[in-house]
């Protein structure tokens, strides 16, 4: 693949022969960004799971306490009260067989789904559409429940979600480079937290195998995946 000069000059400032630490990765992502546009700040994860296994599924949900630099836009299925405390709460779209149909003439504008127990059985029929995106609602993930007001506040405040993939690849975003990086350090930690605090218990060997992290067309930045406790440390200033 051709990459551009901007791109080129950014790689050559990363170390392959070495792995950061989150604080360094953090100050290099930012200093590596080649876009133009406020770009994302991205982690994958590569776990010590066998995702084909049901008890070795890592799926979970974490609030960012910085949250991430962009506003979700959410879609809320529900009727009655509930429909007016999602649109109280900031919904972008609220509805039910009404929204239903829209999604299934093409319409996806939105990036989260939360949808009241009692119309999961219509929503259902949107699995096809929904869940190769990632957005079927599903109450482990809090996105299935009758206080639909408060899981918008969540997802509008900051709240991401992630799943292991078929490959026990994990990804997700910890905000923007425009971001300080104790903010973006504070928002890895928090989610590193939860995902360790989820590993299978059926799970064999080391369970975080590899950690890398970039902006949105930025080069991958390889990170030491033991490092997962008092990240904010090393942004103190000495005393």
């Amino acid at each position: 693949m051709k990459r551009s000069k901007a791109f080129r000059a950014a790689e050559a400032e990363i170390d392959r022969s070495r792995l950061y630490s989150p604080a360094e990765a953090v100050a290099l992502a930012r200093k590596t960004s080649t876009t133009k546009f406020d770009p994302t700040v991205e982690v994958a994860l590569r776990l010590g799971v066998d995702p084909r296994k049901a008890d070795q599924m890592v799926r979970g949900t974490v609030n960012l306490p910085n949250g991430t630099g962009k506003t979700a836009r959410v879609l809320v299925f529900a009727t009655g009260d509930r429909a007016e405390d999602a649109r109280a709460a900031g919904a972008d779209y609220v509805g039910s067989d009404d929204l239903i149909e829209r999604i299934q003439g093409g319409f996806l504008d939105f990036d989260a789904v939360v949808a009241t127990p009692d119309l999961m059985g219509k929503v259902g029929r949107l699995g096809r559409v929904l869940g190769p995106r990632g957005l079927m609602p599903n109450p482990k993930t809090g996105t299935v429940t009758p206080d639909v007001g408060k899981a918008v506040s969540e997802i509008k405040g900051g709240k991401i979600e992630f799943r292991v993939d078929r490959h026990a690849n994990l990804h997700f975003i910890i905000g923007k480079a425009s971001f300080t990086d104790a903010a973006l350090v504070e928002n890895y930690a928090a989610a590193m937290d939860e995902i360790l605090r989820l590993k299978p218990s059926a799970a064999k060997g080391r369970y975080l195998r590899k950690v890398a992290m970039t902006t949105t067309m930025g080069p991958s930045i390889p990170v030491d995946p033991s490092k997962t406790r008092g990240l904010t440390e090393e942004l103190q200033p000495a005393s």
